[in-house]
């Protein structure tokens, strides 16, 4: 379907966020009549979402902005067991403690995209360990257990790959198609949640879900895929050389992750305008027709509005300006990643370009050195052995240069 009656589903379209629905039209039709509730669950595996959690992100973001009800499903007991989707090995377990702390961490990574409360179309985080914790074993598996085949569960990507690679996929995973499932009618059940939203690599669990409560209520539910993004070149989104890009500040800054949107390829800029950004859409037509060094001033616009929606209007601006003074002034620039080091020692440049996060180890940090890649105040480190001398600093302070757009200050302290 290219034409839709509701809101909901006519936005998602026209900013590229739809990819596969178990039913278009009946979906359509429920959401141009009424406010739907839907929900994406997130298990807690780290204290932070990234960059790679933006686009279902945005999904529940563009739900709520078009008069609906948004649910963010904190996986506190799924979590103990882990998705085996895209994974090649088991995931570590998890203490209690640790997946309470990161789900802590991750709440905050929702404040600039929802507004939570208790209003009919306000955004609710609810954790999926209030009804999975308390299951018993055989009770769930005579309810819930017999309407999955084994047949069928195996027949999932998450399940076959990890098998045509001969990695082993242990029972405790197996179970976790049953237990998302279950997630999606126990939310109606207790929410009236109707519809499931994520990337296309859940399309199965998601289907799982709805065919469940077919099974056990009788009722029709829905499920919605956003495709799984990658770059022009191929790349996958939110992926760079030092790791993932994460949205809480304390993990990366504000500055390197707006630095981190004006780092796109040039031919994403437009369908990264429509996907993560509120921009009018006629705006963005306009952007994305630049071309050459012009093109260097909608990334920019795309690196503030990504980053005023992460961090805030205020932490968006000093970003701008860091980089302004950084690029175009020739100051370190405030905000910029920072090293301290004691006064009156000489540390190592290749320590501190892994210290300063330029690099993610330091065989990556030898190969930047050796290619030319590393700067100290715009002169290139041409020796690994090289170190950071008093005569290296301006008062306390130096510049360190991976490549033309990543920079940290070195302070001695």
């Amino acid at each position: 379907m290219t034409t839709f009656k509701s809101d909901f589903l006519r936005v998602l379209h026209e900013r590229g966020h739809v990819h596969q629905c178990t039913d278009f039209e009946a979906l359509d039709e429920k959401a141009s009549k009424g406010v739907i509730t839907a929900y994406i669950g997130y298990d807690a595996t780290a204290e932070s979402l990234h960059v790679g959690n933006m686009a279902t992100i945005m999904m529940l973001h563009r739900l709520q902005q078009t008069g609906h009800k948004p649910i963010v499903l904190m996986g506190g007991g799924t979590t103990k067991v882990g998705d085996p989707s895209g994974k090649d090995e088991t995931r570590q377990l998890l203490t209690d403690e640790k997946i309470a702390a990161n789900i802590a961490g991750i709440k905050q990574n929702f404040s600039g995209y929802l507004a939570f409360g208790n209003g009919k179309t306000d955004a609710v985080m609810v954790n999926n360990a209030d009804w999975l914790d308390g299951l018993g074993y055989i009770p769930f598996l005579r309810e819930v257990g017999r309407h999955f085949t084994i047949n069928r569960m195996l027949s999932f990507d998450s399940v076959k790959l990890r098998l045509d690679r001969e990695q082993p996929l242990t029972f405790l995973e197996f179970n976790y198609m049953i237990m998302q499932g279950y997630d999606f009618v126990e939310l109606n059940k207790r929410m009236g949640c109707t519809l499931q939203m994520g990337g296309s690599d859940q399309w199965g669990n998601i289907v799982n879900g709805v065919e469940l409560g077919r099974r056990m209520k009788d009722i029709e539910l829905f499920g919605l895929t956003t495709p799984l993004i990658t770059t022009a070149s191929g790349a996958k989104m939110g992926k760079t050389a030092a790791g993932a890009v994460w949205m809480s500040k304390n993990k990366l800054s504000p500055y390197d992750y707006w630095q981190f949107w004006r780092n796109t390829e040039d031919a994403d800029v437009g369908r990264f305008l429509k996907l993560f950004t509120d921009l009018p859409l006629d705006e963005i037509a306009r952007l994305e027709k630049l071309r050459d060094a012009e093109i260097n001033e909608a990334k920019k616009i795309l690196a503030f509005e990504a980053t005023k929606m992460a961090h805030g209007e205020d932490e968006a601006h000093k970003a701008a300006d860091t980089a302004k003074a950084t690029f175009e002034g020739g100051g370190t620039g405030e905000g910029l990643p920072v090293f301290e080091f004691p006064r009156g020692t000489a540390p190592l440049v290749i320590d501190v370009v892994v210290g300063s996060g330029l690099a993610a180890s330091r065989g990556e940090a030898k190969r930047l050195i050796e290619q030319g890649g590393i700067r100290l105040n715009d002169k290139a480190v041409t020796s690994v052995a090289a170190t950071v001398g008093a005569e290296d600093m301006d008062g306390d302070t130096a510049r360190l240069s991976a490549g033309k757009k990543r920079h940290a200050v070195l302070k001695a302290r």
